[in-house]
């Protein structure tokens, strides 16, 4: 009967060790849980951490409309949308101007924040005053870079977009086949989202919104 008992006592000591022990994990993992940031689920392809398409400033700069060299730097606590297009694009283009317009107003006060900047494929015939006019279509906030034929296709390499010149009838009547989506920067410039052409816009702005609040 002694050697039972004593039986008995080993068991409900290892059976209370035990128990301790899964008490032990179970808050530790409740502990480490809380403690570790939740990470953002974004409608969007996350960029994070990607080691290209880091600006779009090349060797002896590309200016916007105004004339300005442009930096991803100049746009520091902000968000930057950055596109690929040309002014006389059918569709896409407008398309998707038109949309980051909606989204800047839907962004309220925040709206403010989101700096739309449109690169042109097409530096031909994009000339300063055509940007300007196109920008102010949509926003007189937008910018408009126009990379010169040299500096072009180092921009579009980094960037991993295509590009290509489609002949018309005549010189001039031209068109242009290129990527179409959102390169999506946060308030330190740095590339976190790529959001494809046609993707959800209220998506899109639940993204933008994540961003703003650091995530």
């Amino acid at each position: 009967m002694k050697l039972n008992m004593n039986a008995m006592n080993s068991v409900a000591a290892s059976a209370h060790n035990i128990c301790a022990k899964t008490l032990f994990l179970f808050f530790f993992t409740a502990l480490l849980t809380a403690c570790t940031p939740e990470k953002p689920q974004f409608k969007s392809i996350d960029l994070t951490g990607a080691d290209y398409a880091k600006d779009f400033a090349q060797s002896n700069g590309v200016v916007d409309q105004n004339g300005k060299v442009r930096s991803i730097r100049d746009f520091a606590g902000s968000l930057v949308v950055v596109f690929f297009g040309f002014t006389q694009c059918p569709d896409v283009c407008p398309a998707s101007m038109t949309e980051l317009a909606g989204i800047k107003k839907s962004l309220g006060e925040d709206g403010d924040k989101l700096q739309a900047v449109f690169v042109s494929v097409d530096p031909d015939r994009d000339t300063p005053e055509i940007l300007k006019a196109y920008m102010a279509n949509f926003d007189p906030a937008f910018l408009a870079l126009r990379p010169t034929l040299a500096q072009l296709p180092a921009i579009a390499k980094d960037f991993k977009i295509y590009y290509k010149k489609v002949e018309g009838k005549t010189p001039t009547s031209y068109s242009m086949d290129h990527s179409a989506g959102y390169y999506i920067y946060d308030t330190q410039g740095r590339l976190r989202l790529y959001s494809r052409y046609g993707s959800d816009a209220a998506g899109l702005t639940n993204d933008l919104r994540q961003l703003l609040q650091g995530k």
